[in-house]
């Protein structure tokens, strides 16, 4: 499986961690590609202008994730704020030929305010489901998404899916885009992966959120150093 992952300059630490749970999990070959915009930006893929209201540097670079593929397959994209425990090959039933994309079908909507490191908290429909995209690469609405067309397109178009037909959205059990903070935890055993989306425990303000401690695990196994910004 070939596994896209947001990569963000300000939280290095996060892609790592993120990575580094994946593979301890897996039980298939896997190949983990973090997404950087300075790279896009670099090829001249990547010409947007910047959006104030962005709260990551992938906020639409994560589309490019079918194009970086070369429109062949299957690929995961994720944010980096993830932590994994389970094992990404129970995705591969979720990859349906009808589908463009796969990803679970949140009704999420925090209240407005900021984020962990002080970015707008927006609340807009299928807020979450971009989070974590199990893309169809060579579907056709899916080869819409060029770099043409995400540098064109506004936000809305890109997060809510609408180059996707509805029908054409599959959905993924909501254990493997868990929010922390949001959904319920489970009654046994833990989410396939949780999301940090509120803040994560690599922000000194965020160390008592669900899961921090596995968190902080792999980070110092990483990171001897490692400290919390």
């Amino acid at each position: 499986m070939d596994i896209y992952i947001g990569w963000d300059s300000r939280e290095p630490i996060a892609y790592d961690v993120a990575k580094a749970s994946i593979e301890e999990h897996t039980s298939i070959p896997t190949r983990i590609i973090p997404i950087k915009l300075q790279d896009l930006v670099a090829q001249q893929a990547y010409t947007r202008e910047i959006d104030p209201l962005a709260s990551t540097e992938f906020t639409y670079s994560r589309f490019f994730t079918p194009w970086l593929a070369g429109f062949k397959g299957w690929a995961l994209f994720c944010d980096c704020d993830f932590l994994f425990f389970g094992d990404v090959a129970g995705l591969l039933k979720y990859r349906d030929p009808s589908k463009a994309v796969a990803c679970v079908h949140h009704d999420y909507t925090p209240k407005e305010g900021l984020k962990m490191d002080g970015k707008v908290q927006t609340t807009y429909p299928r807020k979450n489901w971009s989070s974590f995209m199990l893309f169809n690469c060579e579907h056709p609405s899916t080869r819409q998404l060029t770099p043409e067309r995400i540098n064109r397109e506004s936000g809305a178009y890109l997060h809510r899916m609408q180059w996707a037909k509805d029908e054409e959205i599959g959905e993924i059990p909501v254990s493997w885009n868990w929010l922390e903070g949001w959904n319920e935890k489970p009654s046994h055993g833990k989410p396939d992966a949780v999301h940090f989306t509120n803040g994560g425990p690599w922000f000194k303000d965020w160390q008592n959120v669900d899961y921090a401690a596995e968190w902080k695990s792999i980070a110092e196994r990483i990171d001897p150093d490692y400290k919390p910004i």
